[in-house]
C-alpha cells in the first residue's frame, strides 16, 4: 500500500457523503430516471431511432475528444461516421481519436446486447485507455493501457503521485463495486448516474495513465450508464454536457479537488446538464409522437373515401405537413412529385376546390404567408391542464 496522496491528494477519500447534497440534486435524478425510461418504452420510427442514435453518437463521440483539443466539427464527426468525410493527411489523426471512442462504444454495446456487464475492473479501465491511444502518436513516455510512472500536471493540477496510482486505482474499483453504490429498489438508473459522475470525477483525480485520462474517464462514465439501462443515445449526453459548458467543466473539476473533496457541486452540476439533454431528447420524441398522431388523424379522416378526388386532397394534406413555412396556392402542386404528378392535367379550379375542401375539414389553414397543415389541431386532444406562464404555446 502507497501513501503519499494522502499528503497530496487528501480528498481521495473513495467515499461520498451526500447528507447534505441539495434535495434539487434528488428530485432531478428521480426525473432522469423516469425520463431514461419513458424513453427506453417509446415505440419511434426506425429513422427517428436511427437519427437520434447517429446524432448523439456523433455529439457524444465529438465531445469526449473534443475536450481533448479534436477540432472537427458536429457535422464533420458525422460525415466520418457515415465514410463520407475526407481528410488531408495532416489531420487523419483526428478521424482515429474518434474511431478509436466509437470502438470502445460499440465494444461496450456488443458486450450489453450479449447480456454481459462490463466489470469495473482495473484491466477494464486499462482496456479502456488502451483503445482511446490506439494508433495514436503519443509522447516516448506514454504506454496506452499503462498506469503511468512520472509526474502530469494538468493546467495547475497536478495529478495523484505516480507511485499510488496503481494502488488509487484498485481501490477505486472497489469502491465502484462496493455496497455504497447497491441501489435501492427502483431507483437502478438513479444511482447509475451517480455512480458514472463519481467513477468519472475519481478517475479525472488520479489521471492514472501518461495520456487520454479524460476520453477514458468519460468512456467509464458511458459504460456506467449503458449497464444501467440507460438508453444508448441518452449515455453519451453527459459528455455533450461537458463540452458545451467546458470552461465551467474544469472550473467544477478545480473547485472538487480543492475543496477537499466536496462533489456535491460537481453532481448537481452534471445532473443538470444530463437532465437537459434528456429533454431535449424528449422534444425529439414528442415532435415524432405529434407527427404520427396528426398523420394517422388524417388517415380516419378520409377513412371511407377511395376516390380519386379523396386520395389526391388526403396527398395533399399529408405533403403540406412537411413544409417548415406556409405554402401559396400556385406552388401547392409543386411540394412534391406524386402532387405535382395528381394536378398536371387539372385546372386551377379543382385545385381551389381541394383546398377550400380541406378548409372545410379543418385540416389545412390560411394565413398571411400561405396554407400549411392544421397538425395543432391534434393538441385539442391532449389531458386538460392549466397552462403555466412559462410555457410556450405551440402555434
Amino acid at each position: 500500500m502507497q501513501g503519499t496522496y494522502k499528503r497530496t491528494h487528501p480528498w481521495l477519500k473513495f467515499s461520498a457523503d451526500l447528507r447534505q447534497t441539495p434535495a434539487k440534486l434528488w428530485i432531478m435524478l428521480g426525473e432522469c430516471q423516469s425520463k431514461c425510461e419513458h424513453i427506453a418504452r417509446v415505440p419511434l420510427r426506425p429513422s427517428t431511432a436511427d437519427h437520434l442514435y447517429r446524432v448523439y453518437l456523433a455529439k457524444g463521440v465529438l465531445a469526449t475528444t473534443a475536450i481533448e483539443g479534436n477540432t472537427l466539427s458536429e457535422e464533420e464527426v458525422l460525415q466520418h461516421l457515415e465514410g463520407k468525410l475526407n481528410l488531408p493527411p495532416s489531420r487523419e489523426y483526428l478521424s482515429q481519436e474518434v474511431d478509436n471512442i466509437v470502438s470502445a462504444c460499440n465494444r461496450i454495446l456488443k458486450a450489453i446486447a450479449s447480456g454481459e456487464v462490463p466489470p469495473n475492473t482495473v484491466d477494464d479501465i486499462r482496456d479502456l485507455n488502451r483503445t482511446v491511444l490506439d494508433r495514436l502518436q503519443v509522447e516516448e513516455s506514454v504506454v496506452p493501457g499503462a498506469i503511468r510512472r512520472h509526474s502530469v500536471t494538468v493546467g495547475r493540477y497536478r495529478a495523484a503521485p505516480a507511485e499510488d496510482c496503481g494502488y488509487l486505482l484498485e481501490q477505486l474499483c472497489h469502491w465502484l463495486n462496493s455496497e455504497d453504490f447497491t441501489p435501492p429498489e427502483g431507483f437502478v438508473i438513479g444511482y447509475a448516474i451517480l455512480k458514472s459522475i463519481i467513477a468519472h470525477l475519481y478517475l479525472a483525480w488520479i489521471h492514472p495513465f501518461g495520456d487520454g485520462n479524460g476520453r477514458t474517464a468519460r468512456l467509464l462514465e458511458f459504460q456506467t450508464l449503458i449497464s444501467s439501462g440507460v438508453p444508448a443515445a441518452c449515455a453519451h449526453l453527459l459528455s455533450n454536457h461537458y463540452n458545451l459548458t467546458r470552461t465551467e467543466y474544469y472550473r467544477q473539476l478545480d473547485s472538487a479537488s480543492k475543496s477537499g473533496g466536496a462533489i456535491g457541486p460537481f453532481l448537481v452540476y452534471a445532473v443538470q446538464g444530463f437532465l437537459d439533454g434528456l429533454q431535449e431528447q424528449l422534444g425529439v420524441i414528442w415532435e415524432q409522437q405529434w407527427d404520427v398522431t396528426w398523420r394517422n388523424y388524417v388517415h380516419e379522416s378520409f377513412r371511407d373515401r377511395h376516390s380519386e378526388t379523396a386520395e389526391r386532397q388526403r396527398h395533399l394534406v399529408l405533403d403540406l405537413s412537411l413544409q417548415k413555412e406556409p405554402v401559396r396556392m400556385s406552388a401547392l402542386p409543386e411540394i412534391s412529385p406524386r402532387l405535382a404528378k395528381a394536378y398536371a392535367r387539372k385546372t386551377r379550379k379543382t385545385l381551389v376546390r381541394d383546398v377550400n375542401a380541406l378548409r372545410k375539414a379543418n385540416l389545412i389553414v390560411r394565413d398571411r404567408k400561405g396554407y400549411r397543415a392544421h397538425r395543432e389541431i391534434i393538441l385539442a386532444f391532449l389531458p386538460p391542464r392549466a397552462v403555466q406562464d412559462t410555457e410556450t404555446a405551440v402555434e
